[in-house]
């Protein structure tokens, strides 16, 4: 399967990402590399104590953590928020 472009906000840091993300990941495994990446990319200035969630940023709907990306409703172009 091809790879999903979507935009990522980040409230905590108020900075956006655009990322490719594999439609067969798990969300729980995409938001511990999200993370890992974001936190990376900043100098470790975010590094959250509890697993954040992933969320439409337009319906404000929250992402199974058990579902694969292939199963949500998680689209190319989506803009997407980990709080």
């Amino acid at each position: 399967m091809n790879q999903i472009l979507v935009k990522i906000f980040i409230p905590s840091i108020e900075k956006t990402y655009e990322v490719w993300i594999p439609p067969q990941k798990r969300v729980y495994n995409l938001i511990v590399l999200l993370v890992k990446a974001i936190s990376e990319v900043n100098d470790n200035s975010d590094n959250p104590k509890n697993m954040p969630m992933l969320y439409d940023r337009i319906s404000s709907e929250m992402y199974d953590v058990s579902a694969t990306v292939a199963e949500t409703t998680i689209r190319n172009g989506m803009e997407l928020v980990l709080i």
